[in-house]
């Protein structure tokens, strides 16, 4: 093996995020076929997801339940299937329990997509941003205007020089 081959040059390019922003398209072209054609055959989806990501809507009883990550399967009962028109946000109606819910989840919310039937999955890295705490946030001093890198000292401009002067 070459030296050369051994010493790869760190990208100054995300190729990862835009990999996974590419796949991440699969996932939703996959949901818009089945929301608007159902499931063929056999195939079914396993999607796992975030529950802490923002954005994403669940009932509380599931979110005590499940207050990292869960995991919900697209088969036999499942109803509202749909993907916004930026292809950002799913959304699908699901029974807990004998209970109704519609869960809204964010497609960056999603850590794997898995079609068992033809052995199809993929991973995804996914970040959850951690929560600002009130405590985090610095108190303004003085006015109730917070402060910006850029402020300096206000220019003054007299309403005088935007007058029209009478004439003599």
């Amino acid at each position: 093996m070459a030296e050369d081959d051994l010493n790869v040059t760190e990208s100054l390019l995300p190729y990862d995020d835009w990999t996974q922003d590419a796949l991440r398209q699969v996932v939703v072209s996959a949901i818009r076929h089945v929301a608007q054609t159902g499931l063929p055959g056999e195939h079914h989806f396993y999607i796992t997801f975030k529950t802490a990501y923002p954005g994403v809507s669940i009932p509380d009883r599931l979110r005590v339940q499940y207050p990292e990550e869960m995991t919900i399967v697209l088969q036999h009962q499942f109803h509202s299937l749909s993907v916004n028109d930026d292809g950002t946000v799913m959304s699908v109606g699901l029974s807990f329990s004998g209970i109704p819910s519609t869960l809204i989840i964010p497609i960056a919310a999603i850590s794997s997509f898995a079609d068992p039937e033809v052995r199809f999955g993929l991973q995804f890295e996914v970040t959850v941003p951690e929560p600002v705490k009130v405590a985090d946030i610095p108190a303004p001093e003085g006015d109730d205007a917070p402060s910006r890198p850029n402020d300096g000292p206000a220019d003054v401009v007299s309403l005088d020089a935007f007058r029209r002067r009478q004439k003599d």
